[in-house]
């Protein structure tokens, strides 16, 4: 029941159920004193009928007229039974006070003897006395009802007063309970939101509320703030902490990006790059010092590259350390990342020179590539050094960065070494196949002219310095065509414009008339592939030079579907289906040797005094590119 009271209901029907019980009260007994009123007032009228007839009575029964006094008399004996009982028909009975029933019972008291004289002849005189009496004890009856009825209306007006004053405290109760228990809470409801708008989660309502429905609502508040409090206090700290680590991904992306870049910006070597490397990488993990070893070839020693910050005995000491007498790269192969050696702990024996230079801690961390063990970064520090997993992940991501470049570098020392073998090798073909024939016939015709200056022959002497003669021409023409081939470069995106300065110039040394065609639109060759197309080409040009004897040569060059060149010449050609002619033709290996390393396709077509037509066929582009990357991925 005390449950049901704290609730807001249970207190608004406790002061409606109040106020309508006593309201009920009040109007019923309203209505009860004004029936009391009304009946007082019956009564007080059926006593003056009483008194009337009283008087008409006597003066009836001093007329004589005895059957009216008969009549009367019975008149008054009912409005006697009437007081006594009261009427149903009508509001009319004796106030129930004492004074009133007293006065009545002298009233009927008094009529019985008047009564009797009434029927009776009696001496007017004394009858007229009587019934002067009688109306006297009417008329105290008359004054106790009266009195009656005023301290009823009295109590009436009181009453009236009473439900006046009732009606207002009521609405100053409903007026300040309403105040109280639903307009204060619903204000502190509000401020607490209100703060809670400005973020400031600390607000409370006190949860000792009379109204229970406001009691679980500033329960439920409070929980709620609780609740946001911790959330928003969680998500600060959140945030922060994503801030924080958003910090150290870029902090790590900026090292990963510098680190990155010191093989783009320039061409440095491999020792400088690994001085780069060491001085950044001393300051990203706040290394006191630093040393970048590359693994040798041999597998059993580490070279130091570079370094920042060691002492020079101990640089000088460590500049080739073999595998098993340093602890750094005792585990190189078999380790994955980064791995913290205490150098106090494995004593003198495997860092000797670490331990005489103060430092305490080494960090190694493997250099590698997805193919090879590159080398090891070492990173020395003078107290205690502990490792997270991001610095780990950070240096292991820096490590597998430079070697990878290291690796680049050595492999594209590589490529230039092996180019320029390949450029020797060709060179010395072109050689070989032009010059040196040349000497050497040049040798076996001055041999001649030796043996007929000696012998006196005159005309063989002639025919011989005719042969000395033409050779050396032919020879200065080799020289100046083999230097004009080393240094032919594309120079523009467009082949044709090479293609027409390299008939130019063939014009110019054979004083052929030459003819180019070009159909079809095509994906332009990269610089690589023009270089090789055009040394084909321009040895092609060479021979119907020298062999062909042609008045005229014609270049036709298709783009779509692939690119493909045809030289064609009106020489006098020679037996092409016989297959002796690579060796008796000069240029034929090298054209095939750089035709192969294109991927391109080399066909020869001749017959004797039908001219001669060479024919280069690239393959497709998408096949030069897989061609391309299959020989980078195997150099």
């Amino acid at each position: 029941m005390r449950k049901l009271f704290r609730s807001l209901a249970g207190k608004l029907a406790l002061i409606q159920t109040t106020f309508l019980v006593v309201a009920l009260a009040s109007i019923a007994f309203t209505l009860w004193v004004s029936w009391q009123l009304e009946g007082g007032a019956g009564a007080i009228n059926e006593a003056g009928r009483m008194r009337m007839l009283t008087y008409r009575l006597t003066l009836m029964h001093q007329a004589g007229e005895h059957a009216d006094v008969v009549d009367g008399v019975a008149k008054f004996d009912a409005m006697v039974l009437s007081l006594r009982n009261g009427d149903p028909s009508r509001p009319l009975f004796i106030p129930d006070n004492q004074a009133s029933l007293d006065r009545f019972a002298e009233v009927e008291l008094a009529w019985l003897p008047l009564r009797g004289k009434l029927l009776a002849p009696a001496d007017g005189a004394a009858l007229r006395h009587q019934a002067d009496q009688f109306v006297n004890t009417v008329d105290a009856f008359v004054s106790a009802i009266e009195n009656a009825i005023a301290t009823r209306t009295a109590l009436l007006g009181g009453l009236c007063f009473g439900l006046v004053v009732l009606v207002a405290a009521a609405s100053v109760v409903f007026v300040s309970g309403t105040f109280v228990w639903i307009i204060q809470p619903l204000q502190r409801l509000r401020d607490g939101l209100k703060q809670m708008a400005a973020r400031d989660f600390s607000q409370r309502i006190d949860e000792r509320n009379t109204v229970e429905e406001f009691a679980s609502l500033a329960l439920g508040f409070n929980a709620m703030a609780d609740a946001l409090e911790g959330a928003y206090r969680g998500l600060e700290q959140k945030v922060a902490e994503k801030t924080a680590d958003l910090a150290r991904q870029n902090e790590r992306l900026a090292a990963l990006y510098d680190v990155a870049l010191m093989a783009v910006q320039s061409q440095p070597s491999i020792e400088d790059l690994a001085q780069e490397f060491a001085s950044k990488i001393s300051r990203i993990a706040g290394a006191d010092a630093a040393a970048v070893r590359l693994a040798a070839e041999d597998g059993e020693r580490l070279l130091m590259l570079g370094q920042v910050r060691l002492p020079a005995s101990m640089a000088t000491a460590e500049a080739c350390v073999r595998r098993g007498d340093c602890a750094c790269g005792e585990h190189l192969e078999t380790v994955i990342g980064a791995r913290i050696i205490p150098i106090r702990a494995l004593g003198e024996k495997k860092l000797k020179h670490c331990e005489a230079a103060g430092y305490q801690t080494v960090v190694a961390v493997p250099m590698r590539t997805p193919n090879r063990t590159v080398g090891e970064v070492e990173l020395f520090y003078y107290g205690e050094r502990h490792i997270s997993d991001e610095e780990r992940h950070l240096f292991d991501a820096l490590a597998g960065q430079v070697a990878t470049q290291l690796d680049n570098l050595r492999l594209a020392s590589r490529d230039r070494e092996m180019a320029v073998s390949e450029e020797r090798n060709l060179m010395a073909q072109e050689l070989h196949d032009s010059i040196a024939q040349s000497l050497a016939f040049l040798k076996i015709q001055v041999q001649l002219l030796r043996h007929a200056i000696k012998d006196g022959k005159t005309a063989e002497v002639e025919a011989s310095l005719a042969e000395i003669d033409t050779g050396v021409r032919e020879s200065y023409a080799d020289v100046r065509e083999l230097l004009l081939h080393f240094r032919t470069r594309p120079g523009h995106e467009d082949i044709a414009h090479a293609l027409r300065a390299t008939l130019s110039k063939f014009e110019l040394q054979s004083g052929l008339s030459t003819h180019l065609t070009i159909a079809g639109q095509g994906v332009p060759l990269p610089p690589d592939q023009q270089v090789q197309v055009l040394h084909v080409l321009q040895e092609a040009l060479s021979n119907v030079r020298k062999h062909a004897g042609a008045k005229s040569v014609e270049l036709r060059v298709t783009q779509a579907p692939q690119w493909r060149f045809e030289v064609r010449d009106d020489g006098s050609g020679f037996d092409a289906l016989t297959g002796r002619f690579d060796e008796t033709h000069v240029g034929l290996h090298i054209m095939r040797e750089r035709a192969q390393r294109i991927g391109a396709k080399l066909q020869v077509n001749s017959q004797v005094g039908q001219g001669t037509q060479i024919s280069l066929t690239l393959p497709p582009q998408s096949r030069l590119a897989a061609l391309q990357n299959l020989e980078s991925e195997s150099a």
